[in-house]
């Protein structure tokens, strides 16, 4: 995806040197492709060790609530005590780093090798909480025999699955990238008010004020810094943030006090596996939808680190999130997909190096095994995290934008694939009641605005595109 490399507006991809990783998108590197000094590609570029781990800890600090949410939502749901529930937060933090380093460094014919964070699924918790529901640690031990199953059943599909890119034009890329960041937009929202609608003070004026003031702070650094301190406006936005809530009272000092020094995650915590037909189908259709949303965001930050995605990439990033989804359970960790939330943070720094991630998933590996650690990264208060939420989730909307802006809306009916898309993909974060009376084992899909988006654009353009006579031209068939 070319992009103008003169100054200007930062549209969310790399415009020009205060990324310090090499050329810019739209500048083909390596050798083979009219470089003589035979440069690597930015996404293949180290940093400097204190750029690394400034970067690493950015998206660790941008993804940190995602990871830890799911866990404490199924815990006490099955009914495990809060110290269990602490080991499965740590636990998670672990398999996330372990599923992140296979997808940015990758292994043979796995991963995905791009900037691109794994973490637990939120769209499992429901299937999850249904499964395990006052079943205690045999509750959680069923869970974990259907994620196996499920992770290894879309391991043996990932060389079907991947052949879809060919029905992901730029008219359903940019309709998946939009509502991805749509989709996040609410989450953001939510941490700005407090996090827990049942909590005291939820949605107050001190919340909103904290989250609007780190939105700023953030905004402000963006527009006043250059070079590397403009790449981590992010994480300082977020550390100023906290500095100013902590006389407020507004940032939790116990977690740190309680927190143990080490927290191993044994294998099988909670015993072994155990196989239920029910909760194997029920996961294993997660799994579909995990990977439907890993595909649309791995064509995402292809487009935004300007190495497009082709059909190996995607291949290899699904064994990467199908394996770490399989592995997880031994380490005590639920199903591993994409974060969207961290494409959105490497469309805003322009910082694409893949190892910066790969120093995030080692720092998540660490905090997994040193919970005391985890709970300085925890002491961020939701608010501070929803207003910086809001720029990032806000970016990657914003690309999607950028890429229909490429579709060739003029033609057939591209228009009407992304109104009816986007339409349908909203319902669930409009109005979250939408679905309520249908039976429960569809909301696994109904309630992914990405997914039903997804698969409406996708069925859309193949009507419209590929099987309605007459539309072959190559200005509607490639839109």
């Amino acid at each position: 995806m070319a992009t103008d490399p003169r100054p200007g507006p930062d549209t969310g991809v790399d415009t020009g040197p205060d990324t310090d990783t090499g050329p810019g998108p739209g500048e083909r590197t390596g050798a083979g492709a009219g470089d003589p000094a035979g440069h690597r590609h930015p996404v293949d570029q180290s940093l400097p060790p204190v750029r690394l781990l400034a970067g690493g800890f950015q998206h660790v600090a941008a993804m940190y609530a995602g990871v830890v949410a799911p866990p404490m939502i199924v815990g006490p749901a099955v009914g495990l005590s809060a110290r269990d529930t602490a080991f499965l937060m740590g636990a998670s933090l672990f398999t996330a780093g372990i599923a992140t380093l296979l997808q940015t460094l990758g292994l043979w014919k796995i991963g995905a090798r791009l900037p691109f964070v794994n973490g637990v699924s939120f769209a499992g918790v429901t299937p999850m909480v249904a499964i395990g529901r006052d079943r205690g640690a045999d509750g959680i031990a069923v869970i974990f025999g259907a994620i196996i199953v499920a992770g290894l059943l879309g391991l043996l599909l990932t060389p079907w699955f991947s052949k879809l890119i060919r029905f992901f034009p730029p008219v359903v890329t940019g309709t998946v990238i939009t509502l991805i960041g749509l989709s996040l937009l609410p989450v953001a929202f939510g941490w700005s008010q407090g996090g827990d609608p049942a909590a005291a003070g939820y949605g107050s004026m001190k919340n909103i004020g904290m989250a609007a003031l780190t939105f700023v702070i953030v905004l402000a650094l963006r527009g006043l810094l250059s070079g590397f301190p403009r790449q981590i406006a992010v994480l300082l936005g977020l550390i100023a943030g906290t500095v100013i809530a902590l006389p407020l009272g507004m940032a939790d000092l116990d977690a740190v006090r309680d927190a143990d020094a080490i927290g191993i995650p044994t294998p099988f915590h909670f015993g072994a596996p155990q196989f239920e037909t029910a909760a194997i189908v029920s996961m294993c259709v997660v799994m579909l939808v995990c990977m439907t949303e890993s595909t649309a965001d791995m064509l995402a930050l292809g487009k935004i680190v300007d190495r497009p995605a082709d059909r190996r990439t995607i291949e290899s990033g699904l064994r990467a999130d199908t394996l770490g989804s399989a592995l997880s359970p031994l380490f005590n960790g639920f199903m591993c997909s994409a974060f969207a939330q961290n494409v959105g943070l490497v469309a805003m720094t322009g910082v694409r190096s893949r190892f910066v991630v790969a120093a995030g998933g080692g720092i998540l590996m660490l905090l997994g095994l040193f919970p005391v650690a985890a709970s300085v990264i925890a002491l961020v208060p939701l608010p501070v995290l929803g207003g910086a939420g809001i720029v990032l989730f806000g970016t990657v909307a914003a690309s999607g934008v950028q890429t229909l802006a490429t579709a060739a809306l003029e033609k057939g009916e591209n228009g009407l694939i992304v109104a009816a898309s986007v339409g349908i993909g909203l319902i669930p974060i409009a109005a979250p009641h939408f679905y309520q009376d249908f039976p429960k084992d569809t909301l696994v899909v109904l309630d992914s605005g990405i997914s039903t988006g997804c698969v409406v654009a996708i069925v859309l353009n193949l009507a419209f595109n590929h099987l309605r006579r007459g539309n072959d031209s190559p200005e509607v068939t490639r839109a």
